[in-house]
């Protein structure tokens, strides 16, 4: 940002008290066609934080999409204060073919932040997207679900080491919160490195917009946004009770030790404890079931949706509560069942 309020990047300006939708240069294909990503600036006449909201780093992952399209096209933002930066679909190449990596030699966008300008085809796109709209932010929000097959409750993964990096998880207001500095070139953990606080919000599932998770991906950004006083909101949201997992010991995938078609008990966000079923395995003709039980009491943060395995595949992500958030859990999800 310029001292005058203008958002700059390379090829453009939005004043303060401006909006512009356009489609941004990223690379080009093999016919030397432009690939463009759709991004949409609101500079507030405010002044305030500049903040990107980002989806579709991995192009199958669909329901940031329309958290990211909502925010910059049905809210009210005559009366914000800041800049926000919506960068819907990152990975345009994967949207198109529906995967979720680029289809140029399978490369994963999310490894290849904060990119380079003489790198693979990855690293350059990266650097594009990252140099002009991810650089010039005071925090972000990066959109996510799980990969194909699988599906997660809605959750924030953040590196809560970092003060900065806490308020915005804790702002959000998930329920879990899942402790890491995340891998390298990942585009929260490479923004984070150079100083600008950004949170990973995973939720539901590839290949589909799911609109509950929707709209309550919606209410943490609402609620974002009024801790960092964007927009006269609600008041910054209280889950009901929240965990921190921040001890390897805390949280497991639980493996498929054999073959075969997997029959899940619990759903999604389920408490389930040690020595319940958790699914099934069966072969075709049902006559060699093999049992997966919970090793510990705690919440199943992710499970299975193709109900097919080999041995090694993950079934479940399962996360240990403190005594004191299990009760929280066990009378919510005892007062939904009466």
């Amino acid at each position: 940002m310029s001292t005058d309020g203008t958002f700059t990047y390379n090829g453009g300006k939005v004043d303060p008290g401006e909006r512009q939708n356009l489609r941004y240069g990223i690379s080009e294909t093999y016919l030397g066609d432009p690939v463009r990503i759709p991004v949409t600036i609101i500079n507030g006449e405010q002044p305030g934080p500049t903040v990107f909201l980002s989806a579709a780093a991995h192009g199958d992952e669909l329901n940031g999409i329309e958290v990211v399209r909502e925010v910059a096209h049905e809210w009210d933002l005559s009366d914000l204060a800041g800049t926000l930066v919506c960068l819907p679909v990152l990975n345009v190449p994967g949207f198109l073919a529906q995967q979720r990596y680029l289809p140029i030699y399978d490369r994963d966008l999310n490894r290849s932040f904060p990119g380079r300008e003489d790198s693979t085809s990855a690293k350059r796109m990266a650097a594009r997207i990252f140099d002009n709209f991810v650089a010039p932010c005071d925090f972000g929000i990066d959109f996510h679900t799980s990969t194909r097959g699988r599906t997660n409750m809605l959750h924030v993964r953040a590196d809560m080491s970092n003060d900065a990096v806490a308020r915005l998880a804790k702002a959000y207001g998930s329920n879990v919160i899942i402790d890491s500095e995340g891998s390298d070139g990942v585009l929260r953990t490479e923004a984070t490195r150079v100083g600008i606080p950004t949170v990973t919000v995973e939720m539901g599932e590839a290949h589909r917009f799911q609109r509950g998770l929707i709209d309550d991906a919606l209410a943490g950004v609402k609620s974002v946004f009024s801790e960092y006083e964007l927009l006269e909101t609600s008041a910054v949201r209280w889950p009901g009770w929240r965990t921190v997992i921040d001890d390897e010991n805390e949280k497991t995938w639980i493996r498929a030790d054999a073959g075969g078609i997997v029959d899940m008990h619990p759903e999604r966000g389920s408490l389930v404890r040690e020595g319940e079923r958790i699914c099934t395995l069966t072969n075709p003709f049902k006559d060699d079931n093999v049992a997966v039980d919970a090793p510990f009491t705690g919440l199943l943060v992710g499970i299975l949706e193709n109900p097919v395995v080999y041995p090694g595949n993950p079934l479940c992500h399962l996360v240990e509560l403190e005594p004191k958030v299990r009760r929280v859990v066990e009378r919510e999800q005892a007062d939904r069942t009466t």
